[in-house]
């Protein structure tokens, strides 16, 4: 038999979905394909395993009925090959045999027969069989036309998480600017596209700055827009409002007091932890209320490092929750440093976290150029999880008081 037409090149398929017809039986081809032509099926008819595994290849066809015995390739060769060569578009195959070949039905089940029909074949089997395959096939399409209408949601998605982060970057300040006798340092490293963690500084007003640094609990988009939300917020002219009062006093407790009282819900599980700070320059006195963000690293040029603060309580966990303010001296030649618990949390292939004792030990290594102090956090952490991305998100922002000159 000759194939007109047929090239190395698919064959697109015609009104009719096409099955392929597999019988060096004349008699029996024709008889299969009078039904299936009934059921509103394109018979493709092939006298051998070969020209059927030809028609396979070209036609793109899902159903095969082919006979055990045949030439070139018998049933078994030709269903291992199918399932060989087709492993991106599942073909099913329905395999005529002869009622005493039991023990060679389990050997085709082996090599990927999905049915059997018996000879004589009958028209109600034939049917049967065929319609079977039918309802399979109607229901293999609408679940491909459902995973890509899924998979163009979540493209989309995914361009919109994209834009979003785009727009969250945006909200941090640039990584080096001096404001006033101060120099701002800050690296961030987000472990998915999104983020929790903000921070920012400003000045407030001749001889205030102000900086803060915010990290919510959990990760992903829901993270992301409190944070976002809270970045949106605290601009300086809020800030300056909620921290320093008409007598000119600094109390940056106000501020985390107010916020907890906003972002509070009862039925929500967010929080957030949060450092902020106000620098009185004049005074070399920084103002700082810490509400559950780990304790800032102090360090001094010589290299000598120390935690500030006690921990304080997370902010939106529990309503009206009272907030401390604290102060400690702050001086030209210093440098604060405030490192989010992704730095601290975060674990070796051994399952070692990398702590407050390596955070501060990685300071010391640069406390004589704080300005590089960010980026040898995130090259150590980089060694440390062995390339791999971290857990949770990390963000260093350092607040050096320049000496004067």
């Amino acid at each position: 038999m000759e194939y007109k037409g047929l090239t190395d090149a698919p064959i697109q398929g015609s009104a009719c979905p096409t099955v392929i017809v597999a019988d060096d039986d004349a008699v029996q081809r024709t008889y299969t394909s009078a039904v299936l032509r009934k059921l509103g099926y394109e018979p493709l008819e092939a006298e051998d395993g070969l020209k059927a595994l030809d028609l396979v290849r070209k036609i793109g066809s899902q159903l095969l009925i082919c006979d055990l015995d045949m030439p070139g390739l018998d049933g078994h060769q030709l269903a291992r090959q199918v399932r060989q060569e087709n492993r991106d578009r599942y073909v099913h195959i329905l395999m005529v045999t002869g009622r005493d070949q039991r023990r060679e039905r389990e050997k085709a089940l082996e090599s990927g027969v999905d049915d059997f029909m018996a000879k004589p074949l009958d028209t109600a089997s034939l049917t049967a069989r065929v319609r079977s395959v039918s309802r399979l096939l109607r229901h293999e399409q609408l679940l491909a036309e459902r995973n890509e209408a899924i998979s163009r949601a979540k493209e989309q998605i995914e361009d919109d998480i994209r834009a979003a982060a785009t727009a969250q970057r945006r909200l941090l300040p640039v990584a080096h600017a001096e404001v006033a006798d101060c120099a701002f340092h800050s690296a961030f490293v987000p472990s998915n596209i999104l983020s929790g963690d903000m921070y920012s500084y400003y000045e407030l007003a001749p001889g205030l700055t102000a900086f803060y640094a915010v990290d919510v609990a959990g990760h992903g988009v829901n993270a992301a827009l409190l944070s976002v939300a809270l970045g949106h917020l605290l601009t300086a002219e809020h800030f300056r409002q909620q921290v320093v009062d008409t007598d000119g006093n600094i109390n940056p407790a106000r501020l985390v007091h107010s916020l907890n009282a906003r972002f509070f819900d009862q039925s929500s599980n967010d929080y957030f932890t949060m450092f902020c700070g106000v620098l009185d320059h004049q005074a070399n006195v920084l103002h700082y209320c810490q509400a559950g963000y780990p304790s800032p690293v102090l360090a001094q040029r010589s290299g000598e490092c120390h935690l500030i603060g006690e921990g304080g309580f997370p902010v939106a966990l529990v309503a009206g929750m009272e907030f401390e303010s604290h102060r400690i001296d702050f001086r030209p030649g210093q440098a604060l440093v405030l490192v989010s618990d992704g730095a601290h949390e975060a674990e070796n292939l051994e399952g070692e976290p990398f702590d407050d004792e390596r955070v501060i030990a990685t300071i010391r290594q640069r406390a004589a150029d704080p300005s590089a102090i960010p980026d040898n956090l995130v090259q150590a952490l980089t060694q440390w999880r062995q390339g791999a991305t971290l857990d949770d998100d990390l963000s260093v922002l350092v607040c050096e008081r320049r000496l004067k000159e």
